[in-house]
């Protein structure tokens, strides 16, 4: 966890998981933040390097909402691939 100062500045999380379409073991990024002072200070790219070396050339996914526009632009100047996909949510009343 990166800090400034002795307080965090920002954290990831990830789980790994398997593909029941391939097989393949993947890593899936279940959260990545940054506070908003450190934002576009190199942080985010830290902690998707942290990501990277702990999936050791396994494949990365994750979700990120279409109206986050920031985060997408973060993710493709990083080069990752962005997807459309929709999603589906269903509770049962």
């Amino acid at each position: 966890m990166p800090r400034r100062d002795g307080r965090a500045i920002g954290y990831v999380s990830w789980l790994q998981r398997i593909s029941f379409w391939s097989g393949e073991d993947y890593l899936a990024l279940d959260d990545l933040y940054v506070t908003g002072a450190e934002r576009g200070e190199g942080v985010g790219e830290q902690l998707m390097q942290a990501v990277a070396e702990a999936a050791d050339g396994k494949v990365i996914r994750w979700e990120v909402a279409e109206a986050n526009v920031a985060a997408q632009r973060f993710y493709s100047r990083i080069g990752a691939t962005l997807v459309s996909k929709k999603i589906g949510r269903w509770q049962r009343k």
